[in-house]
Formats: structure tokens, C-alpha cells, sequence
């Protein structure tokens, strides 16, 4: 196997992912046999993109061969279970004959897209919203069960069991495969643009591997795009997508040649994308008459405010600190908390933000977040304490994610050692 092929299909996993298992979910309705299906597919691949070729279209490929492998399946449950033999029958009918349809379901209206039925799916009520975003992240993205841990801070076997409850909660009820209708849209928005937030969130700040992974947020902000047109007038679904977009916009500043980790402050903003934040700036404009603005609404608001600014000393540090007190009002959460002492400490100095991320780390609801000691680390080398400051890096270092991040820390582990 040559490196272009796997590099081939490395890339056909992170595009086609969703949609291979999306299309077989709709088709069997078996969520386990069109994981395992789509997965024996990649494999299949490795072994066969090596000698005849990659093919000119790698997703109708892996979509076909994940397909057969389920008739097959499928086939020999219909022999062992003579009961399920009629449903079965119907399932495979559907399979053998639509392959026109499975192959260009992803190229209809967003209401036919199977990964938006995919992302309604996951999100009945009748689940729980940490499985409900678990699920999709599993389905959709193809993050593994340890990855997902990782995003909700929980051991990987909490998470693996808490996904076998939820598919088997969808086969037990029924729940059925589709985009509610209208009257059902609003209680399932909450848990949907959750969804969205969480993928783009592991693609903006991969829990392993690279410190980027610009696939899932460009995949986020898609599926963000369609279910803004589905849920049309939804002031939140635009603040997600315009938050999604005022991030991304950096994309290309944020690790540099080498794969380090660059600070906002020393990020080159001539290489910033002016055309997503020009487009993420009237999204939040178009939805900024909202008398209560939510979460996402208020994030956005703040990213605005380092998208605007032309320069790192032009940043509206005070505004910032503002919104993020604001946002922790909505939505109490440490990690808000955490990120409105950094604002605080960029407009008021780091001894006031020292004093908020001292009584965030005496709460102990942050334990084993690497950014609080990191945070405090900083915050304490600003003040002339680079004893302390170092202590704090090598507890930042000892729980970073990510080889970049780790690499990052260990810089300034050896700045505050020389000082």
C-alpha cells in the first residue's frame, strides 16, 4: 500500500464519512450494520485502491460497496431469522434497486439531505442531549468513542455505554429516520445546534491528532448553512452560523508552518478571510435586534469584536469581558467563567483576572481542564511570579490534548524558567 492511497483514503473517511453511514442508516435502519458496513467499506479500499486505482468518485464507491456488504448481511439475517424474513425482503429490495437514489441523496434540497435527517434523528427528545450529541458526533463526523469522551470530559467507557443505550433507545421506540415537520422543529433546535457546536468545536480544537481539523468545522458550517434555511427566522441557528464563520475565518493563522499553536495576538490578520467574516458580520447584524440574545448570538458577538479589531491593542477587551458576563448569566458554565477572567485580565489587568481564575480553581469544577492552569500560568508570568508561573505550565502540560498544544506549553514552560 503506497502513501498516496492511504492518504486517499484518509481523506475519503473525512469527506464521505457522514454520508456513507447516513445513506445506510436511511436504507436498514440499523445503526450498528451501517457503521460496521461503512467501516468494512474503508477497509476494502485500502485493499483495493492500491492495485486498481482510486476511483474518480471515492464516496459513490464506498457508498456501493458499504451497500453490498449489507445485502449480504442482511441475506444471511434473513436466513437465521425466518421472522424477520418479510421486513427483511423489503429492505433488501430497497437496497438492490435504489442505488440511483443512495448515490444522490446527499445532492437534493437540504429536507432530503441524509445527514440533516441524520442530525433530526439523533436528536428526538426521547434521548438525552449528552447522547443525543454523543450519537451524531459517533454517525456523522466518525469521531471515535474515545475523541467524543474527550469532548464531554467523561471516561471512554461512560461514553461507549452511553451510545449503545442511545441506538438501542432509537430501535426500542421506533424513532423514526426523517426532519420533523414544522410543529416538531422548535423542541428539537436546542439539541440540533448543540450538535453543530460540539463538531465544529473538535474540528476547530481536535482532541487528538492535529490541532486543527479544518474537514469537521468546514462540515459543521455546512449542515449549520442547511439548517438555517430549514429553520428559517431561527435568530440562534444564524448567531451558530455566524460564530462558525468568525472562527473559521482564522484558520489559516491559527498553527503555523511547523504545526505550532499561534496566539490570536500574533496571528498575521492580513491572512484572515475577509469574505467569511464579512458574511458572519451580517448574520449577527441581521439578528442583532433580538431583544434577548442567546448563546450562540452572544459568542458571535464576541468573536465579532476580535474580527474587527485590525490590530491586537485595537481589541474591545472591556466589551468583550461584558459579553462574556452575559453569556455566563444565560448560560452558567465554568468554562465561560474562565474565558470572561481572561477578558478581565486584558481590561483590567492580570491581578483581577488572577483573583476570578483562583476562585474558578478552588471550585475544582475545571479539574483536568488544561486551560485553567494554563490561564493562571500566564496570568502569573504577566505579574512577575515565574516560580509560580512555571509550576502552572507543567500542570497545563501534564493535561494538554494535543502534540501542538503540549508543544506550545513546553515554550513557555522554558520562557518562564529563563526569567
Amino acid at each position: 500500500m503506497t502513501p498516496e492511497v492511504e492518504a486517499a483514503v484518509a481523506a475519503a473517511f473525512r469527506d464521505e464519512w457522514g454520508r456513507v453511514v447516513a445513506t445506510l442508516i436511511g436504507v436498514t435502519h440499523d445503526w450498528d450494520l451501517a457503521e460496521e458496513c461503512a467501516q468494512d467499506a474503508f477497509v476494502k479500499a485500502l485493499e483495493r485502491w492500491g492495485s486498481d486505482g482510486v476511483p474518480r468518485n471515492p464516496g459513490a464507491w464506498l457508498t456501493t460497496t458499504a451497500r453490498h456488504r449489507a445485502i449480504d448481511r442482511l441475506r444471511r439475517a434473513t436466513t437465521a431469522v425466518a421472522m424477520e424474513r418479510e421486513a427483511t425482503k423489503g429492505t433488501l429490495a430497497q437496497m438492490e434497486h435504489g442505488g440511483d437514489a443512495i448515490s444522490g441523496a446527499s445532492r437534493g434540497a437540504p429536507m432530503e439531505d441524509d445527514r440533516l435527517r441524520l442530525i433530526f434523528t439523533c436528536c428526538h427528545p426521547a434521548l438525552s442531549l449528552e447522547a443525543q450529541v454523543a450519537l451524531t458526533l459517533r454517525t456523522l463526523a466518525g469521531l471515535t468513542t474515545g475523541e467524543i469522551a474527550r469532548a464531554f470530559l467523561v471516561p471512554e467507557a461512560t461514553m461507549a455505554q452511553r451510545l449503545v443505550r442511545a441506538k438501542r433507545k432509537i430501535r426500542d421506540a421506533g424513532i423514526p429516520y426523517q426532519v420533523p415537520p414544522a410543529a416538531a422543529l422548535a423542541e428539537r433546535t436546542s439539541a440540533v445546534l448543540g450538535v453543530l457546536y460540539l463538531l465544529f468545536n473538535e474540528g476547530y480544537s481536535a482532541s487528538s491528532g492535529l490541532l486543527v481539523r479544518h474537514d469537521l468545522c468546514a462540515e459543521a458550517i455546512r449542515l449549520a448553512r442547511l439548517v438555517v434555511q430549514l429553520m428559517a427566522g431561527e435568530t440562534e441557528a444564524i448567531g451558530l452560523l455566524s460564530l462558525m464563520l468568525l472562527h473559521h475565518s482564522r484558520r489559516d493563522t491559527r498553527v503555523d508552518d511547523a504545526g505550532a499553536l499561534v496566539l490570536l495576538d500574533n496571528q498575521d490578520r492580513s491572512r484572515w478571510d475577509r469574505l467569511a467574516i464579512a458574511e458572519g458580520l451580517n448574520l449577527l447584524e441581521s439578528v442583532s435586534a433580538t431583544r434577548s440574545p442567546g448563546p450562540y448570538e452572544l459568542q458571535a458577538a464576541i468573536a465579532a469584536c476580535h474580527a474587527g479589531a485590525s490590530t491586537p491593542e485595537a481589541t474591545d477587551w472591556p466589551r468583550i469581558a461584558a459579553l462574556y458576563g452575559e453569556l455566563a448569566r444565560v448560560t452558567p458554565s465554568p468554562v465561560v467563567e474562565l474565558n470572561r477572567a481572561v477578558a478581565v485580565a486584558m481590561a483590567d489587568g492580570p491581578a483581577a483576572g488572577l483573583k476570578l481564575v483562583d476562585a474558578l480553581q478552588a471550585g475544582g469544577a475545571l479539574s483536568g481542564y488544561y486551560l485553567l492552569p494554563a490561564t493562571r500560568a500566564d496570568l502569573l508570568r504577566r505579574l512577575g511570579r515565574p516560580a509560580e508561573a512555571a509550576e502552572a505550565f507543567r500542570e497545563a502540560l501534564s493535561l494538554a490534548p494535543t502534540p501542538a498544544e503540549r508543544q506550545f506549553l513546553t515554550e513557555r514552560l522554558e520562557a518562564s524558567l529563563a526569567d
